[in-house]
């Protein structure tokens, strides 16, 4: 486990990097009262949120960003494992300094999380979605720079500042000043659905009815989350999945193809290709 914490301005930011070839649990609690913004890197760990005898779950957390507020009753439970690692960056303030925050950042939480500033329970969970390939981007540079001293804080200020730049442009781009969290949490509920049996993925239309919405609905929003329309983001995770039973499980290319649900070889192959630029048995 890796754990830096950095005071920069008003915020204090949490990096944490963790990977482990058992399963490991890895609990967070805050000290004090945060408003605060989790971006989930390349890892794909599982997260619970506890408070008051209630629980959040997230089974695939990989690019997620989470907004919250929390006190200090909330757990945050991370599930790590070899397959599953952490890796996070967490940008948190507390109420009273909300204000205080630099380029005006203080409005666009009252503006866009107006509900984690007023908050009514030990938890109170904002807006879920997907972070751009920008964010994305940013958040690895975090993890990979090799900067000391000043210049490091001055990569962390300016990166913060970069950061927290599109994740507020997210919202600028809505056509209302507020996410429609109910939807997203169907949308992230279909993501769920389709990562849990990804060799024998429910068609569209049961999707739909399973999170509660309709198909077109479902088609538009997802590919506004993730980027990509629903069954091109279960075919690159199928693939990505294969990759690493071949490179990290030494399975054979016909075992990686069964297991991610493809019953041709050939089709596996040039599929795998296509999204990789090399033939699978040259893993």
């Amino acid at each position: 486990m890796n754990r830096e914490i950095i005071d920069i301005n008003d915020y204090t930011v949490l990096l944490e990097e963790a990977s482990s070839d058992n399963k490991l649990i890895d609990s967070c609690f805050f000290d004090e009262p945060v408003i605060a913004i989790a971006f989930y890197g390349a890892g794909d760990v599982g997260l619970n949120v506890k408070f008051d005898r209630k629980m959040e779950e997230f089974h695939h957390t990989k690019g997620m960003v989470l907004s919250f507020y929390a006190d200090d009753k909330v757990e945050f439970e991370h599930h790590v494992s070899r397959l599953k690692p952490l890796q996070c960056l967490v940008i948190a303030t507390t109420i009273r300094n909300v204000d205080k925050l630099p380029n005006g950042e203080g409005q666009f939480l009252e503006k866009f999380l107006h509900q984690l500033i007023h908050p009514k329970d030990h938890y109170v969970e904002g807006p879920v979605f997907t972070m751009s390939p920008e964010m994305f981007l940013l958040v690895e540079q975090f993890f990979s720079n090799t900067y000391e001293g000043e210049i490091k804080m001055m990569f962390y200020k300016s990166h913060i500042a970069a950061l927290l730049s599109h994740y507020f442009g997210q919202f600028a781009k809505q056509k209302n000043t507020t996410l429609n969290t109910s939807l997203l949490k169907k949308i992230n509920l279909a993501q769920e659905v389709l990562l849990s049996d990804i060799e024998n993925p429910p068609s569209l239309t049961e999707l739909a009815q399973r999170i509660g919405t309709n198909t077109n609905t479902l088609k538009i929003e997802f590919k506004a989350q993730f980027g990509v329309p629903v069954f091109k983001y279960l075919q690159n995770q199928r693939l990505q999945k294969a990759y690493n039973l071949i490179k990290n499980e030494q399975k054979s290319i016909q075992e990686a193809a069964w297991a991610v649900g493809y019953d041709s070889l050939g089709s596996f192959s040039n599929a795998f290709e296509k999204k990789f630029g090399y033939r699978p048995s040259l893993v």
